[in-house]
């Protein structure tokens, strides 16, 4: 996903789209990964960029063997929708 990144100076993962960018806000407890909050764009809203995002944020979990625990409402109802994830959450 070349759109994707892990801005780690912000504390961030980051998707660029045409219509509006969308971010997840992260802060690290060890070995797991905490998302706090993901947002995208208002116009950009509906398009799927924010699961593309959730996409990103798994990928880059299995890669690095870190585990994520989601704490906002969407990254959990991420989880909740792709069971196929599981396998990073901790």
């Amino acid at each position: 996903m070349s759109n994707f990144r892990d801005n780690s100076g912000h504390h961030r993962y980051e998707l660029d789209a045409p219509e509006g960018d969308s971010f997840a806000d992260y802060r690290d407890a060890g070995s797991v990964r905490q998302i706090l909050h993901v947002e995208t764009a208002p116009e950009a809203q509906g398009r799927g960029y924010a699961a593309k995002l959730m996409d990103g944020v798994v990928a880059e979990a299995r890669e690095s063997g870190r585990k994520i625990r989601p704490f906002c409402s969407y990254a959990r109802a991420y989880f909740a929708r792709h069971p196929e994830a599981e396998d990073v959450l901790g």
